[in-house]
């Protein structure tokens, strides 16, 4: 199948599946047949094992999506089609290349659509055909489009056509097509200027040859000099971390806290002070090791230095754990102290690959080329797990549990609660519970949520 007949044929889709409906089960569909057609439609050579990964992972995405349909299912489903149609046509070409080609192809869509040699066919339309094109087909999307736009200008025009009564709303056919057929046209017909292409290798993950000659960063400095402020910053670093880790465990477990606020505030102030110092910290050791110093012989001192200092900062890492972990069992959890936790994992994660770096010689690029891979994982680990689910069954066994609380600002823990509700033999609260079931389940069929689906008696 060529690949105009992919573009119109998912443009329709995505306008039957979406006419009159909200977003729900229709997108779930779009996405499972989106990453069938790419299944299909790619060659043999370019079904390598991340490929096809990512292809489970789409459609798994896309179940999650119409299961949930909430924010982290819809990002994972994006960002899973996205990589799975790129490295359809590019398995060389690295993941962080994506955004820039995404972005390229957005802003070159208009030119791109007018370029209607480089992706409609080439064929020999017969007389009669010419005349159903250009007498027929032509005048009425002409008609059609600016139908709707002077009905949107003019009250008194759509006035007019008032008393006809038509079986469907053109104007959000119009739409929902050009919308179907931009995503359909971007996503089957994208582009990699060369440009692009030509930055590839500098995001490989291994050092070249020319990248082991020993020399010095700045014209003003020696590689010498360089090297020993090397080993003093990190001497110096190592040693204002230890104190550091000694004052923030003191303040964090060992003074009184009075109230649940300054609790709350001390601790978020804690995590956001180690993230930063995670960050700083990798930063610190890209810009030493970027280089020559991977290979150098008496930087072995200096490499000594840095893995220590990396291994503090996992104990600092481990203490706001702990931390975090005190804060939960005392008040419950939330989707935020969650949220601490995935943080303070990436950061965790972060410092062991900045390991692997220094002790395997990788380039810089490594750690982004890695952590890119590692926070796609966790938006997949987001729109899979139900987190609502989770909060609420660990805090409806505490003495201090708020109903409403989860009920309106924690989602898909209707089960949990119905049960609590039984439990409690309160009429009032399972009202509650249900009538919020019922108007999710209000919806025509392509707009559930099929967690809602499960609710139903």
């Amino acid at each position: 199948m060529k690949t105009y007949r992919y573009i119109f044929l998912t443009t329709a889709l995505f306008t039957i599946l979406f006419y009159e409906e909200s977003i729900g089960l229709n997108l779930g569909i779009l996405g499972i047949i989106y990453a069938v057609l790419t299944l299909y439609k790619t060659p043999e050579k370019n079904r390598i094992k991340t490929f096809l990964l990512l292809f489970v992972t789409s459609v798994l995405s896309s179940i999650a999506f119409a299961w949930y349909a909430d924010f982290p299912s819809f990002l994972a489903v994006m960002i899973s089609l996205l990589l799975l149609s790129y490295r359809a046509k590019n398995k060389r070409m690295k993941i962080l290349l994506l955004i820039p080609v995404v972005v390229v192809n957005i802003c070159t869509f208009i030119c791109r659509f007018f370029s209607f040699q480089s992706w409609l066919p080439k064929i020999n339309v017969s007389g009669v055909g010419q005349k159903l094109v250009a007498f027929i087909l032509i005048p009425f999307i002409l008609l059609v489009v600016f139908f709707g736009i002077y009905s949107v200008g003019s009250n008194h025009f759509a006035n007019l056509f008032a008393n006809l009564e038509l079986t469907v709303n053109l104007w959000e056919i119009i739409c929902l097509s050009v919308l179907g057929f931009f995503i359909a046209f971007n996503y089957w017909n994208y582009d990699v200027e060369k440009y692009i292409y030509q930055q590839n290798h500098v995001l490989n993950n291994d050092f070249g040859e020319k990248d082991r000659i020993q020399k010095a960063s700045y014209l003003f400095m020696e590689l010498d000099v360089e090297r020993m402020s090397g080993v003093i910053s990190f001497l110096l670093l190592n040693v204002l971390l230890i104190f550091f880790i000694i004052t923030y465990s003191y303040e964090q477990f060992y003074e009184v806290i009075k109230t649940p606020v300054q609790l709350s505030e001390e601790t978020h102030e804690g995590v956001n002070a180690v993230v930063l110092s995670i960050i700083m910290a990798i930063l610190v050791i890209m810009f030493y090791f970027k280089g020559g110093f991977n290979f150098d012989s008496k930087a072995k001192f200096l490499m000594i230095l840095a893995k220590t200092w990396i291994f503090l900062n996992a104990i600092l890492v481990c203490a706001t754990l702990a931390k975090n972990t005190e804060y939960i069992i005392n008040y419950g959890f939330t989707y935020k102290r969650l949220g601490v936790y995935g943080f303070l994992i990436l950061s965790l994660i972060g410092l062991i690959l900045t390991f692997v770096k220094i002790q395997k010689k990788k380039r810089n690029a490594y750690l982004f080329n890695t952590m890119t891979w590692w926070l796609y994982g966790t938006i997949l680990a987001c729109s899979y797990i139900n987190w609502g689910g989770i909060i609420t069954s660990q805090n409806v066994k505490r003495s201090d549990f708020v109903f409403n609380y989860h009920l309106t600002s924690i989602h898909f823990n209707d089960k949990i609660l119905l049960k609590y509700a039984d439990e409690k033999q309160d009429v009032k609260l399972k009202k509650q519970i249900l009538d919020k079931v019922n108007k999710e389940n209000s919806g025509s069929f392509l707009s559930k949520i099929l967690y809602y689906e499960t609710l139903k008696k």
